[in-house]
């Protein structure tokens, strides 16, 4: 219910403003003085103040400028009886949202009354799509050629159907964790609200607590004015919290309070407030380990572990890296007008056979890099990093499956491999591979058709 105050020294004008606003069923209170008004501000939430300019103790000017610094998105309203176009002028400039002379008609109030209440719900629509667009990632898709990419999208999926249901998202750093997040938002029934998050490990602990629930004024020795927390600002939407398991232990205990019992209170605040929204936490540590050491709470974690997902590391899902590498190249030719079309295949040897220990956000970082510096149309093996080219894993070089004992299967798989070795260091010379080989050119192109190997 929208919380209405009226501030004015005649009880017979409160009275009748009292009776008039619980007809629209508004709820009310009532102040006749300045200090009582700005008293009830600092505790209690109003949307909406009928402020008379003309109060026994203080300036209804000066009123209203304490008030809009206790919060500035309080719409106040300013009626009295001894109209100026001076006084108008400043109480505009200070903040007000209108200015309405005594003696006034039961019908304007309400109306005046109504539009500032849709105001207020735009400038909130607004900020909060602002605030969804800054942490917008490139894109909401989630590339998923490989088996366990497509399980993921499943359970994403699925899980974003339940809107209440929390989600704890684990993988190495870099690996697409909030991506999977904004996606669990999107298609879920909270789309239409916002998508906040914030880096529990990029922040001091003191202002970490201060962004996600927020300060009364005067809570610390900056808190100059009342303001709301991530948790207030996401109101029906989800609350992305990466990096948790870096989050401080007293810290941790408040959040839980807000997983058990949906509220909370403002650092410096007297009463709690309630709050609906989804939680999506993820981290690049192992929580059980953490738990452990005594870093995470055992119960903050069954809390939170509602519903696990976990996303592989890159290099054990080579399927997604031309997928990715293609989105990128894609993105960024057409950021930076490049051009690009194709990544050419032994490009794309290269890439898959990278291990990418940065996960999604280090190949990201490369083809961003490859964009900036070339032009299209096709991406070749010259425009990759020294390391990339360079890298040979051998471990992963000779791969024989344990159940293999065929002799000629395994000698096949062997020559296959060195010949895409060779023809990938003399980069498609076909003359110079045989060289590196130590066979005969005509030998050489028998195999690759054999292989059905790409010259």
């Amino acid at each position: 219910m929208e919380n209405i105050l009226v501030v004015d020294d005649e009880s017979i004008i409160r009275k009748n403003l009292e009776r008039i606003l619980k007809e629209e069923r508004y709820s009310v209170s009532s102040v006749g003085t300045g200090r009582e008004a700005l008293a009830l501000l600092e505790t209690t939430d109003i949307d909406v103040v009928l402020l008379d300019l003309n109060l026994p103790d203080i300036n209804g000017l000066d009123v209203l400028e304490k008030a809009k610094e206790l919060d500035p998105d309080l719409m106040i309203i300013v009626i009295t009886g001894y109209a100026s176009v001076d006084s108008a002028v400043r109480a505009l400039k200070i903040g007000a949202y209108d200015y309405i002379k005594k003696p006034f008609k039961a019908d304007v109030i309400k109306l005046i009354i109504r539009l500032a209440f849709e105001a207020q719900k735009l400038k909130k629509r607004v900020g909060n799509l602002e605030r969804a667009m800054g942490v917008m990632p490139v894109t909401l898709d989630i590339v998923a050629e490989s088996e366990q990419m497509r399980h993921i999208v499943m359970q994403a999926t699925e899980v974003a159907r339940h809107e209440g249901a929390t989600v704890l998202i684990t993988g190495d750093s870099g690996t697409g964790k909030q991506v999977v997040a904004q996606s669990i938002h999107q298609l879920s029934p909270r789309r239409e609200k916002p998508f906040l998050e914030i880096n529990c490990a990029a922040l001091p602990d003191s202002l970490l607590e201060s962004e996600l629930f927020g300060y009364e004024k005067g809570a610390f020795t900056d808190a100059r004015q009342r303001k709301k927390g991530l948790f207030e600002a996401a109101e029906g939407g989800t609350v992305f919290l990466d990096e948790i398991g870096e989050m401080p232990m007293n810290l941790q205990a408040k959040l839980l309070g807000v997983l058990e019992k949906k509220r909370f209170r403002r650092l410096g605040g007297h009463r709690d407030i309630e709050v609906d929204v989804r939680i999506v936490a993820a981290t690049n540590i192992d929580p059980k380990q953490a738990m452990e050491e005594k870093r995470f709470r055992e119960d903050l974690y069954y809390r939170l572990n509602v519903f696990p997902i976990h996303i592989p590391p890159l290099k054990e899902r080579p399927e997604d890296v031309l997928a990715l590498s293609q989105l990128f190249l894609s993105q960024f030719s057409r950021q930076f007008g490049k051009g690009f079309e194709a990544i050419h295949p032994r490009a794309g040897e290269y890439l898959s056979q990278y291990p990418w220990p940065g996960n999604v956000r280090e190949l990201k970082n490369v083809l961003e890099r490859i964009c900036i510096m070339h032009s299209g149309p096709v991406l070749e093996v010259s425009y990759l990093p020294r390391e990339i080219v360079a890298f040979e894993d051998a471990e992963s070089f000779i791969k024989v499956p344990d159940n293999v004992l065929d002799i000629a299967a395994v000698v096949d798989e062997v020559t296959c491999q060195l010949i895409r070795r060779a023809m990938r260091k003399a980069e498609g010379n076909t003359a110079s591979a045989a060289r590196l080989l130590g066979i005969p050119r005509g030998t050489l192109r028998y195999k690759l058709r054999k292989y059905n190997i790409d010259a």
